[in-house]
């Protein structure tokens, strides 16, 4: 998603800048020839994204399903989701359904956004849609794999459309975007761009990907809208002589907007990936999301003053400035090639570089109550221009992990002076040794699931996946209580 922040010392004096960064490896990068799955999804600083977990659910014959600006027919059967939502959100920003598919999103800008916020600002605006969080977790709840997850996001995008804001206390026009997602399964994955009620697909069998916030389909792709290229053509965003050489990205990226930095985190995330490539683990793609340019092959003074710290993979506020918008989660997930075998999403509430990866269990049943809880606001559906502030609760676990990254920073906004160089390695020191600690149990978690499951007690499984998701939650919640009176 996007994030949006500013430099006036205002949070209601927005401009919106590129957030988000999500990634893939394929069984032949990795190291134990699974499928590895990150995904950064960065948001208002007060955007408190729980985790929520949803079985599967047989629906009665005519349901409906309201969203945030639209209502839609319900489907007959969901299937089990475990997925990263907004408090004001149906949807998710990043999930996982019980026959292991992932989905990642990202705001991209393009021309057709453009044309349709300008519209909107006129009265003569097109009706409200769909928002690429809601197609997420439709997706997931909708299909079975990747190809069909994209076919039922692509379906539902051309039926309803996606224009609305999906940003808390923004109009449609500043608050909105067009989405591009990341898909993937244990086979395969795929990236899925869209402009409007356009779209285009890639399929990626080998190696690694990412995308960020910005269209990155260019003249090579597997499946499209019927209409693409006539579109484009039709609008004068692409030459009718060049029909040939059709470049997507080219003819419907928005260039008014500033991307370097977007382009440059993409960059930055494919650079990683390749340094390991065939040798990937999951403790490689948590030190991806945990980035800031450590190291970087950019060099010089331009990318100096360039790559601010709110703009690196992980991103914080930072005590030297202002601005709106943090890593408010992130998720690594494990998706294994055998159907035997269970995939895991460790998922880090606010973010990373402060924050601990817990594992969670699509095939649980339940969740530890404080990750699914919100601020003081609550956790809502409804217009996000019609949400508050969310703000602090002790009984929210992402409330807890956001406080304990304020006291890191030990420092009120605007102030030069801070102390996350020296509180923050205490934190990694304390967090390190927990995931070390979950690295190491949770094959044995896994095999004792596995098990039971191969001897139909799959409800026995699942509450042995929920005890241990409970007991690290818990973990990290004591540990963070700590660190926040140490840094009182």
């Amino acid at each position: 998603m996007a994030s949006f922040f500013s430099t006036e010392g205002s949070c209601r004096a927005e401009r919106p800048a590129a957030g988000c960064d999500t990634w893939v490896a394929l069984p032949d990068a990795t190291e134990g020839g699974v499928v590895i799955f990150g995904k950064n999804s960065d948001r208002p600083v007060f955007d408190c994204q729980p985790l929520l977990f949803r079985p599967r659910k047989r629906w009665p014959s005519g349901a409906r399903l309201r969203l945030e600006h639209r209502e839609i027919p319900q489907v007959e059967v969901t299937y089990a989701t475990l997925g990263s939502s907004p408090y004001w959100c149906w949807g998710y920003e990043e999930g996982i359904n019980e026959y292991g598919v992932v989905i990642g999103n990202e705001a991209i800008f393009t021309k057709t956004f453009k044309e349709a916020a300008e519209a909107h600002k006129t009265g003569k605006g097109p009706s409200l849609g769909l928002l690429g969080m809601d197609l997420l977790r439709l997706g997931l709840e909708r299909g079975k794999t990747a190809r069909e997850a994209l076919s039922v996001i692509t379906s539902l995008l051309q039926k309803y459309g996606q224009f609305g804001s999906g940003i808390p206390l923004l109009d449609h026009a500043r608050g909105g975007y067009d989405n591009s997602y990341l898909i993937a399964d244990s086979k395969e994955a795929w990236i899925l761009e869209s402009a409007g009620i356009h779209w285009v697909a890639r399929r990626i069998t080998r190696g690694t990907d990412a995308i960020s916030n910005e269209p990155s389909i260019r003249t090579k792709w597997d499946i499209a809208s019927s209409d693409l290229v006539d579109y484009a053509i039709e609008k004068g965003w692409w030459p009718e002589d060049k029909r040939e050489s059709f470049d997507f990205a080219r003819a419907y990226i928005n260039e008014e907007r500033a991307l370097q930095l977007t382009h440059i985190r993409a960059m930055r995330v494919r650079q990683l990936l390749e340094e390991e490539e065939g040798h990937l683990t999951l403790s490689w793609m948590m030190r991806i999301a945990r980035d800031h340019f450590e190291s970087t092959f950019l060099k010089g003074p331009y990318f100096d003053a360039a790559l601010p710290d709110f703009q690196t993979i992980d991103m914080y506020v930072s005590p030297a400035r202002f601005t709106w918008g943090n890593t408010a989660s992130a998720c690594i997930t494990i998706l294994p090639g055998s159907p035997d075998e269970l995939p895991v999403f460790w998922w880090c509430a606010t973010p990373p570089g402060n924050s601990c990866y817990v594992p969670f269990f699509v095939h649980g049943s339940k969740l530890p109550a404080t990750v699914s809880r919100a601020g003081a606001f609550g956790k809502k559906v409804l217009a996000p221009d019609k949400a508050e502030e969310d703000s602090f609760s002790s009984k929210s676990y992402w409330w807890l992990l956001r406080d304990l990254l304020d006291r890191t920073k030990g420092a009120p906004i605007g102030s030069k002076v801070g102390y996350w160089e020296t509180r923050n390695p205490i934190v990694r020191a304390k967090f390190d040794a927990l995931e070390k600690e979950f690295q190491a149990e949770v094959p044995n978690v896994l095999k004792e699931a596995v098990k039971l499951r191969k001897g139909n007690q799959e409800a026995k499984a699942a509450k042995i996946l929920d005890a241990y998701t409970q007991e690290c939650v818990d973990r990290v919640a004591r540990e963070a209580s700590s660190l926040r009176e140490q840094f009182e």
